[in-house]
């Protein structure tokens, strides 16, 4: 059973989540002559690696938060959960 740490309810089963995909940053400019192949990209392709990667889970059976959580994909290893915050 994988348990994943929700930020505001501690330690739950996956069972009671929803995968979000993996965390990408949104286009900065998105009226940029580049706008189309960088929201193609943002919205289509994906990393997939082998390691740990950032992702996003939401709470759905509990506090229905949406967080972000840094799991390796070939051990299922939860490295840390935390709430999203604007990057400065």
């Amino acid at each position: 059973m994988l348990l994943l740490p929700c930020p505001n309810c501690g330690p739950r089963n996956a069972a009671e989540f929803r995968y979000g995909g993996e965390y990408k940053p949104r286009p900065q400019n998105p009226e940029s002559p580049a706008a189309d192949t960088e929201w193609a990209d943002y919205l289509y392709f994906r990393e997939n690696k082998l390691g740990v990667k950032k992702e996003w889970w939401y709470h759905r059976a509990g506090c229905g938060c949406w967080f972000l959580a840094e799991r390796h994909t070939k051990t299922q290893t939860v490295e840390q959960t935390y709430l999203w915050e604007p990057e400065q």
